[in-house]
């Protein structure tokens, strides 16, 4: 994996070339004729509307009928209103399944996470399955909501430079950094059997496939550490779950993943177990940097919440709101 590989800048705000803006202008009045999306004020923000264009190879057409598919699957399943009412213990219970964001970024600013999937099995693998797989289903989205409507916006708001090629008038202007619109994310698979990664093939499959339909382009890189000698056989099944860009993003490291991690994310921002200095295991509480505590004021907010206007907040419609429950 290279530097050129890694920061791949192209088609983000602040960084369209010609062709690609014609091709967002485009877009968004397609949009807007179909009435998908408002311009005054915007409906959608132009960082979200470029996630869709990215996806599809900047095919105005190709990403208007994805962006109209996530547009009426989120209508059908009032998936604003799935959040803002998504019980907070039961929320907070769930990211102990998924992907967990580390409270650190990356050196691009980019938020990390981590997966350890040995960490699903015994009474974790029996409670995941007690629950009926529409709300294992609903979990897999208010998660991907939490990640896209706060971690995301929080960290775009935090200070972060997204690197860029240099050009003869850098020394004149200033190239604002990019919003950040994607995640960094450690896969681990240590002492995690085939027969457990068989198991655990249609939870892992479910979430994959939710964010490559409704999600897109929100997969910066992905590391596998600590992968299996089975693991060729594994990604065999898996890698149809993904689109040819995500499957590129996909980078197996083996068991001592940290010379090649700390060339994009910094010691003190790489847990301890991945060649970093961060104290941070799966089961933890995001161990958010100083930046971060101060904006959030001390430690991360429980429960479904979202990032606006700089400040965290709980979603509209959200019932019974508390103020310690941004505590």
């Amino acid at each position: 994996m290279t530097a050129d590989e890694y920061n791949q800048l192209s088609g983000h705000l602040g960084h369209l070339t010609a062709t690609q803006s014609a091709a967002f202008d485009a877009f968004k009045k397609n949009l807007e004729n179909a009435q998908l999306y408002t311009v005054d004020p915007p409906s959608h923000d132009d960082a979200t509307l470029l996630r869709f264009l990215r996806a599809r190879r900047f095919d105005p057409a190709k990403a208007q009928t994805q962006f109209t598919t996530t547009e009426n699957w989120r209508r059908e399943n009032d998936i604003k209103q799935l959040y803002a009412t998504f019980p907070i213990d039961e929320f907070e219970r769930a990211k102990h399944f998924y992907p967990r964001w580390t409270g650190r970024r990356d050196k691009q600013g980019v938020p990390v996470y981590v997966y350890r999937l040995a960490s699903l099995t015994g009474d974790m693998v029996k409670e995941l399955h007690s629950s009926p797989e529409e709300r294992r289903y609903q979990r897999i989205v208010a998660l991907w909501e939490f990640m896209s409507r706060f971690t995301l916006p929080l960290c775009s708001h935090l200070p972060h430079i997204f690197p860029h090629e240099p050009t003869s008038t850098d020394a004149d202007s200033h190239v604002s950094p990019a919003p950040i619109c994607s995640v960094t994310s450690i896969i681990d698979l240590q002492h995690v059997s085939l027969g457990t990664l068989w198991t655990l093939r249609g939870h892992l499959q479910q979430a994959s496939e939710l964010a490559t339909a409704h999600y897109p382009e929100t997969l910066n890189m992905i590391a596998v550490v600590n992968a299996p000698s089975f693991f060729g056989t594994v990604w065999g099944w898996i890698k149809a779950w993904f689109d040819p860009a995500t499957r590129a993003k996909v980078h197996v490291l083996g068991s001592k993943p940290g010379p090649e991690l700390l060339k994009y994310i910094d010691a003190q921002n790489l847990p301890r177990a991945y060649g970093g200095e961060l104290e941070f295991e799966y089961t933890d509480e995001p161990v958010l940097d100083e930046p971060t505590r101060e904006l959030l004021g001390g430690k991360m907010p429980r429960g479904p919440i979202v990032f606006q206007d700089g400040k965290p907040s709980r979603p509209d419609g959200f019932p019974g709101e508390k103020e310690n429950d941004h505590a």
